[in-house]
């Protein structure tokens, strides 16, 4: 039994789960607020149906997921322009959460925004991922389905990461094939090192690279050690997260300006402030101190509300 479901089976056993659904629980909004009124909408109602079966109906991995064990997620397909006739240009905003145990509560996993998904679609075309033939017959129709399977392993990967340290790897992998077998074109960028230093290349390439494996540990010490931990012992569990914040430290200093580090950060601002508000005043010290380096956009709101 793989470490992620075996604690799901321990949180959840009382529930009497069924293990057979996939593995997200995936919402799906396509807006084209952007686009010029003479087009018909109704083509981005479609493919918003088309995404989200593509995203929960089909199987990510070869585990069983219980119906509490999905990946709550949700992905705004943004489209900003229409560079010529079915091909459009768009941003796509990635927000995932992991319950936290003995909780009502739902942690952020990820908050990102990918601004660059350039992709062809003609109405009721297919959209559907083929794992062995990712760059497909048509790149651009094949990009929007990439970006969408890349995200789906990356979140699973990191979903397994905050359970188990590196048990996300076999995802991180799966994403990588998508990366190096991505579909080229003159309107397609994001997938290459050349691409900028913010893309899911190195997004990628961060969570996979052995040089940065304490990113891992990090990831499992902040959720399995912290934030699990909040309710059983509210004082042990902040006293993890700060461990996991020195880590992170660390991580920054011996490798400054990575990607993941950004990455890992966004959306956690309140989550941090309303933890650390209850702590001790030389926790909250401690926490601004490290705060303050490893997230210097949102320095002033932890020092205003901690201090």
């Amino acid at each position: 039994m793989r470490n992620k479901q075996f604690i799901f089976f321990l949180l959840f056993s009382a529930m009497g789960l069924s293990v057979h659904a996939q593995e997200l629980k995936a919402k799906v909004t396509v807006l084209a607020t952007r686009v010029n009124s003479t087009v018909d909408k109704k083509i981005f109602t479609t493919l918003q149906s088309q995404l989200n079966n593509l995203m929960n109906n089909r199987k990510w991995t070869p585990d069983a997921f219980g119906q509490q064990e999905k990946i709550e997620c949700s992905f705004i397909l943004n489209i900003e322009s229409i560079v010529e006739p079915n091909l459009y240009k768009a941003s796509l905003t990635i927000q995932a959460a992991r319950p936290v145990y003995n909780a009502s509560y739902q942690a952020a996993l990820v908050n990102f925004i990918d601004p660059d998904v350039s992709f062809r679609y003609i109405e009721f075309q297919p959209v559907e991922f083929n794992e062995n033939r990712v760059q497909g017959t048509d790149a651009g129709a094949a990009n929007l389905t990439a970006v969408f399977a890349y995200y789906a392993y990356m979140l699973i990967g990191l979903d397994y990461d905050s359970f188990s340290p590196k048990s996300g790897d076999p995802f991180f992998r799966k994403a990588q094939h998508i990366v190096n077998n991505a579909p080229e074109g003159r309107n397609i960028s994001g997938w290459k090192v050349f691409d900028g230093l913010r893309n899911r290349y190195w997004l990628n390439e961060n969570l996979i690279n052995s040089r940065y494996n304490p990113i891992h540990d990090v990831i499992y010490t902040y959720y399995r050690s912290g934030l699990d931990k909040l309710v059983e012992n509210e004082t042990e569990a902040r006293v993890n997260l700060l461990q996991s914040l020195e880590k992170l430290q660390s991580f920054n200093k011996e490798n400054p300006n990575t990607m993941i580090l950004q990455f890992f950060m966004q959306g956690k601002v309140q989550e941090l402030i309303g933890i650390f508000k209850k702590g001790s005043p030389m926790e909250k010290d401690k926490a601004v101190a490290l705060l303050s380096g490893l997230d210097v956009v949102n320095a002033n709101r932890y020092k205003q509300e901690l201090q």
